[in-house]
């Protein structure tokens, strides 16, 4: 992905679910026969996917809301959701 696919609108694809488990006292992300444990930064990310609002969005709202550089949060935002797409669990 790149800057140019700010775009685009990340989304969880059919049969996957973001949601808290309190077995795990964790924030997972579940597809079919797969599981996923995401990092404090990842579940940030995946709060935001909400199928309407666009990477770009979600990028700025990050580095708004933690004062980082831009640049260093759509590196790890875009990176995050390459990977995530290849496995599966989102759409782009």
């Amino acid at each position: 992905m790149s800057v140019t696919a700010e775009g685009l609108v990340p989304k969880l694809r059919p049969g996957v679910k973001f949601r808290f488990d309190a077995v795990r006292d964790a924030w997972v992300l579940l597809g079919p026969e797969r599981l996923f444990l995401p990092d404090a930064p990842a579940v940030e990310v995946l709060k935001l996917i909400d199928g309407a609002r666009s990477t770009g969005a979600i990028i700025d709202d990050l580095a708004a809301r933690f004062a980082a550089p831009r640049a260093t949060i759509a590196a790890d935002v875009t990176g995050m959701l390459r990977d995530l797409a290849e496995k599966g669990a989102v759409a782009l």
